[in-house]
């Protein structure tokens, strides 16, 4: 893993998402009170309007992708004045608004028209876990829209190919370009010059910088130093510190800290790995200095963490 970005996908896999796609017919609108973390829209065919609420409904043309974050409802429509018809909760729990169970494409807004047209939507939902996830979804709007572009999204296109296709390992690949489509629009995302990256992912395009903090994120077990980094970036050590803190926004030595807490918070969630066994993991001598920088970073011992992280929702 070199990169948060990269380390999101680690724990957001396509795998364990609810995914979906249904065909839709004016007036036609789903509000979606499922209180996901993180989710992925987008038009295969059609137009529609994307609601977060609290916010002004904005165009989701075909082939545009939405990434959605937060637990909050937002409703898809054809139009932003349509009312919603279905309600969408966890586990894609359909009913109608006064409550009434919704079994199959009953509603007359559900399936293909007469002559066999209709909106396409597709959309994927994540459960989004972990510290490393977290430094991508804060630094998210509430809704992130990327237009489709003149060449469109590949990864979108590679989907629908395989949604008209019905051949062995179809689940499995459609898993992965779901993976690939949020990643790609996660970036188109980032680079736009309006979306305000984080300065972590600015970073990247440095030459010298970005080269270090690969160097960081692909071996946080190494004892680094600001001496070291310099040294494998070709700077004095004066100059590589004083650069790293303006593209970055932080001493290097404190993002090695952050960075080796993150990696150790998610080990010690998603593995049985001992505490010692996770502290040499991340770049710590012993349980006793994790256990330390854990507390004085998260404010927790990294039992303790464990044991939230492990307790029934």
């Amino acid at each position: 893993m070199d990169d948060a970005l990269s380390g999101l996908l680690q724990d957001v896999r396509a795998q364990g998402a609810l995914f979906d796609q249904s065909v839709l017919n004016p007036p036609w609108s789903l509000r979606f009170l499922d209180g996901a973390p993180l989710s992925l829209l987008t038009m295969l065919s059609g137009d529609a309007w994307l609601t977060a609420d609290g916010a002004e409904a904005q165009p989701l043309r075909q082939g545009d992708v939405a990434i959605v974050t937060g637990p909050g409802p937002y409703t898809v429509a054809d139009a932003p004045q349509t009312p919603p018809m279905a309600l969408l909760g966890e586990g894609y729990r359909c009913t109608t608004p006064d409550g009434a169970l919704i079994l199959g494409d009953t509603l007359p807004m559900c399936g293909p028209g007469a002559d066999g047209s209709g909106a396409v939507l597709l959309k994927s939902t994540y459960p989004v876990r972990g510290h490393v996830s977290e430094r991508v979804l804060t630094a998210l709007p509430r809704l992130a829209l990327v237009p489709a572009g003149a060449d469109g999204h590949l990864p979108l296109a590679m989907i629908v190919h395989e949604l008209r296709a019905d051949t062995p390992g179809r689940q499995v690949i459609l898993d992965r370009l779901l993976d690939l489509l949020l990643l790609s629009a996660l970036r188109a995302w980032f680079d736009r010059s309006d979306a305000h990256a984080p300065a972590w992912y600015r970073a990247h395009r440095d030459p010298v910088i970005g080269a270090a903090l690969r160097l960081i994120h692909g071996d946080p077990a190494r004892p680094w130093t600001v001496a070291s980094l310099a040294a494998a970036a070709g700077m004095s050590r004066a100059r590589f510190a004083r650069r790293f803190h303006e593209v970055v926004g932080r001493p290097p030595m404190a993002y090695l800290t952050e960075w080796r807490i993150s990696r150790a918070a998610d080990l010690l969630a998603t593995t049985d790995a001992t505490v010692d066994a996770i502290s040499r993991q991340v770049g710590y001598a012993n349980a006793y200095a994790l256990s330390t920088a854990f507390k004085r970073t998260l404010g927790v011992r990294p039992t303790e963490h464990r044991a939230r992280a492990h307790a029934p929702a």
